[in-house]
């Protein structure tokens, strides 16, 4: 048999152990609490890493926690693989690498889980997803939590233009309440109110966890129309990523003004904040009615 068909069964033989496994252990970034991504150096796949077994898990998170990245360990049953695994897709990562008693794996994730393509929905339904801001925004927030004060770093800045731009062109879940149209605001450090916006389903399932809420559409550029005006900015994923984006409005021309509603005003800019500790729903609602319309 050839080298290269040896490959390939041993190959079929991993992947047919990860689809049968009854649980798998995953690295955490304890900075997102998302699983930590890196990209790989020899062939630039954006990969994160699981494990077959919790032992060697727990070693490579010591060893990353040596080089002062802070991660952990998660266990992952059976149940929650392909929803992992569909998560993947919805974070822009598309690999992983896998450990077993051989050695280290990649492995494509369209290689191992195929899916629909999320652009035909039945009923005209929209799949909304954003892989690369979510992506750019995990590395980011990695480095910038593991690093505070770096924003200023020549690749930092490169990741905020990436994520300005890439936030322009996205589309969105807001939460609305089931009762009325109140909208949840965060509250992240001691006072500042931010709009939690989610870049997929999946993070809006995260908050929604007692189906007190449902989640509308919107596109980039109606969300500093309805930014409510307490908030500062708005947080992407706030149960995941938590990134703030402070939102900034271009004032209406003086010849405007009375033409119309202030809702009319246009983002001049969108700029990742420092920091972003852990957010909490703030009591207080604001009501969603320019949302409806």
């Amino acid at each position: 048999m050839s080298n290269d068909a040896d490959k390939q069964q041993e190959k079929q033989k991993l992947l047919g152990r990860l689809r049968t496994a009854g649980e798998l252990y995953v690295i955490l970034s304890v900075c997102t609490r998302e699983p930590y991504v890196v990209c790989d150096q020899e062939t630039f796949d954006d990969k994160v890493f699981l494990f077959f077994d919790m032992e060697e898990a727990k070693k490579e998170a010591v060893s990353l926690l040596k080089e002062k990245i802070p991660v952990t360990v998660a266990k992952l049953e059976n149940k929650q693989l392909l929803m992992f695994y569909t998560s993947l897709y919805t974070m822009g990562v598309n690999a992983f690498s896998i450990k077993d008693e051989a050695g280290d794996h990649l492995i494509q994730l369209a290689d191992f889980v195929k899916r629909a393509n999320p652009g035909k929905q039945p009923d005209g339904k929209v799949w909304v997803e954003n892989p690369a801001l979510h992506l750019t925004a995990l590395y980011y927030m990695q480095e910038q939590r593991k690093r505070p004060g770096c924003e200023n770093e020549p690749a930092m800045k490169e990741m905020q233009e990436e994520i300005a731009n890439d936030f322009t062109k996205g589309t969105y879940i807001v939460a609305v309440q089931n009762e009325g149209k109140a909208i949840p605001l965060v509250k992240i450090g001691e006072d500042q109110l931010f709009w939690p916006l989610f870049t997929d389903v999946l993070e809006f399932q995260k908050f929604n966890k007692n189906n007190a809420m449902k989640p509308m559409v919107i596109k980039a550029d109606k969300v500093p129309q309805l930014l409510p005006k307490e908030a500062k900015g708005v947080v992407f994923n706030p149960l995941g990523v938590n990134m703030p984006l402070t939102i900034t409005k271009k004032a209406k021309p003086a010849a405007q003004e009375g033409a119309g509603s202030a809702a009319e005003a246009e983002a001049e800019s969108a700029v990742p904040e420092a920091g972003g500790g852990a957010a909490e729903t703030a009591g207080k609602m604001d009501e969603a009615e320019t949302a409806q319309e």
